[in-house]
């Protein structure tokens, strides 16, 4: 075949490539019928009729979900199947509030771990380019990049689990100060917290705000306390909540209970910043020693030693 026809021929391919994508995109521009009719119809009883109609999106992320979804899940059970510990995961994924199952976050470490893969084999490529690479030797580094983004990921949970308990542990004085003057302000302890929630922002805030809520719906206020202490993965905050419920059930004070907590978690505070002073004494030590101390050696050596060269001959 001559080169006129196989230029002919690309020419005729890639027409065909445009004409079915213009196309596809017509179709997908084009309103579907349950976009159209279902806001009308959603309100409608079901009874002796088949389910609502179901809007398929037409999105490039919903069609990559349905592509590759499949596959996610599958490698996810895998990584499940190999790791275990869906209960220690399912634990941080609720210290660290993140609201998704235990398979949605395997999903995200497969995602990581092919992000891992990608950029070893990404190197490899570039590296065989210049050099000669053993494609096991690649296979092996690219696996182990798999492995490593995996891991990464779950690092990153107990990171994000760490950094939010944190966080708790510095916003609870004040919170717990809030809650005292509101009670001893001769508010209700259900009052007292809707309004510290109102008035304060932060991640113990919010895991009261969801104990408000659930105070709300008809949970007793000693339950909902009960809850937070069986789900926290601080002993400050368990102390704090199951404080609040035995002072509800017994009638206890609640304002002195609440300004106790409060200044034990204070003098708890301070005794961990001296202890992790006492620690990094050494480090601090470092720079004196290798950085200081030669520096000051030479300013005071150097002039004699250039002394004694010009003196003796």
């Amino acid at each position: 075949m001559s080169p006129t026809w196989w230029g002919a021929l690309l020419g005729a391919s890639c027409a065909a490539g445009v004409l079915l994508i213009a196309a596809r995109v017509a179709v997908i521009r084009r309103p579907q019928l349950a976009l159209r009719v279902l806001p009308y119809v959603r309100d409608l009883p079901q009874v002796g009729r088949t389910p609502s109609l179901t809007v398929t999106s037409s999105s490039p992320a919903a069609a990559a979900a349905g592509i590759f979804g499949p596959f996610l899940r599958s490698a996810a059970d895998l990584v499940e199947k190999t790791l275990g510990g869906a209960t220690s995961v399912r634990r941080r994924l609720e210290r660290a509030a993140i609201d998704k199952s235990v398979h949605e976050f395997r999903i995200e470490q497969v995602l990581w771990g092919i992000a891992g893969f990608a950029a070893v084999a990404a190197f490899c490529l570039l590296r065989a380019f210049t050099d000669d690479v053993s494609p096991v030797g690649a296979l092996l580094l690219c696996c182990v990049g798999f492995a490593l983004g995996v891991m990464g990921r779950d690092n990153r949970l107990s990171s994000q689990a760490t950094n939010r308990e944190r966080q708790i542990v510095v916003e609870f004085p004040t919170v717990a100060e809030l809650l005292a003057l509101a009670v001893a302000a001769g508010e209700s302890p259900v009052a007292a917290l809707d309004r510290v929630v109102r008035r304060s922002g932060g991640e113990l805030s919010a895991d009261l705000g969801r104990v408000l809520a659930q105070i709300r719906t008809g949970t007793p206020v000693a339950a909902g306390f009960d809850g937070l202490a069986a789900t926290t993965g601080l002993p400050l905050v368990a102390r704090f909540a199951t404080g609040i419920s035995v002072a509800i059930e017994r009638g206890t004070p609640l304002a002195d209970v609440l300004h106790a907590q409060a200044a034990d978690v204070r003098e708890a505070g301070r005794r961990n910043l001296i202890e992790t002073a006492a620690r990094k004494e050494v480090f601090m030590m470092a720079p004196v020693v290798f950085m200081v101390l030669p520096v000051t050696v030479l300013f005071a050596f150097f002039p004699g030693a250039i002394g004694l060269s010009l003196v003796v001959p």
